[in-house]
């Protein structure tokens, strides 16, 4: 997968982190990911050209169904910390992909933990 890097990356290292993770069948934001989305919403409000469009991903346990809205609430999850923490509504976007889109092909829990996630793709930056 192709990312996207914010040219504040330079100033920020942790803007090169763009995916959080989440613990089984929960959409809250986990205390590892705290200061990857600061780092997120500081940039977005410094930079109100800069859009991010925010995916939610699910394991593949669960129905298809069921893993698109745990999807769609990670995604969210993040963006209203992203929101509450400086960025405008204006430039997040959500999606969820549920289960359709594993970075970890096993079925075991070292897999689905990878695939338990909210990842940032900017679409729009800083110029």
């Amino acid at each position: 997968m192709q990312e996207s890097y914010a040219p504040a990356e330079q100033s920020d290292p942790t803007l090169q982190y763009r995916v959080v993770y989440f613990d089984f069948d929960k959409a809250n934001i986990r205390s590892d990911a705290i200061a990857i989305l600061k780092a997120h919403a500081l940039y977005l409000s410094q930079n109100p050209a800069a859009r991010v469009r925010i995916e939610g991903h699910a394991d593949e346990r669960g129905t298809r169904e069921y893993n698109m809205a745990l999807g769609e609430r990670r995604a969210k999850a993040a963006a209203s910390f992203l929101a509450a923490n400086g960025a405008s509504a204006s430039q997040l976007e959500i999606i969820s992909y549920g289960e359709e889109r594993p970075v970890a092909l096993g079925h075991e829990e070292s897999s689905w933990s990878q695939n338990r996630r909210s990842e940032l793709n900017y679409t729009s930056e800083a110029p």
